[in-house]
């Protein structure tokens, strides 16, 4: 089967030399492409240079554990994680969702329900949002690509917290995001206050009236919406 650029890249993480290379074979032969990994160590440096689509992570491996793996992934990467284990107790499964697993497949398991659950994780991931050349706010404009703000035609020098915040907002437009994943994905630190200030900040260079903004809203209780033209 012919790969293309919208063929999913899955990553095995796999201790089972055997069930490493039985996967590999079996995925590629379902049209997938697949890298693979003995333990966590490698599947960090694969997971530094590649964006895979999704992770089969075995559960038990020598060293960082499937578990403590997939947990400290969580905090900076959203892959999927289908995670497989020998352990079929409930504990065990409600514990792997909770450390960051999207579903859970138990040893031994059959060909074709790893493959059915694998679709099924690959169909939830949400389509990525393609950010537009510039941000319209009325007489302003921002370039997300190049982080730039342009004010009646005239530059408008932002800092680089203020440059991730509209990068961020940009993203999901219409859509409000609360002021802890606003520091999570921009970096701000000091707190939800320190979002407060650079939201307020923005406004002034952004908004014809800063007291009643128009383009950049709090949604009280909740957080920040950015509402282009």
């Amino acid at each position: 089967m012919q790969l293309t650029a919208d063929t999913p890249h899955i990553l095995v993480v796999d201790d089972d030399d055997r069930l490493r290379r039985l996967l590999v074979k079996y995925l590629s032969e379902k049209g997938f492409m697949v890298s693979a990994a003995p333990d966590a160590a490698d599947a960090r440096v694969r997971l530094g240079g590649i964006e895979f689509d999704a992770i089969i992570l075995d559960l038990m491996m020598p060293g960082e554990s499937g578990l403590d793996f997939a947990e400290d992934l969580r905090r900076t990467n959203s892959v999927p994680i289908l995670m497989l284990t020998a352990m079929a107790e409930p504990e065990d499964r409600i514990g792997g969702l909770e450390r960051g697993a999207d579903d859970y497949l138990t040893k031994p398991f059959e060909p074709r329900e790893l493959l059915l659950r694998l679709n099924n994780i690959l169909k939830r991931v949400p389509a990525p949002v393609e950010i537009p050349v510039e941000i319209r706010l009325g007489d302003a404009v921002f370039d997300p690509e190049r982080g730039e703000l342009e004010k009646a035609g005239k530059p408008v020098r932002l800092t680089d917290i203020e440059v991730a915040l509209l990068r961020v907002l940009a993203r999901r437009p219409g859509e409000t995001i609360n002021r802890e994943d606003l520091i999570e994905m921009t970096g701000a630190s000091g707190g939800g206050r320190a979002v407060d200030v650079q939201v307020t900040r923005l406004r002034r260079k952004i908004e014809l009236d800063p007291k009643l903004p128009r383009y950049l809203q709090t949604v009280r209780g909740r957080g920040y919406v950015l509402s282009p033209d």
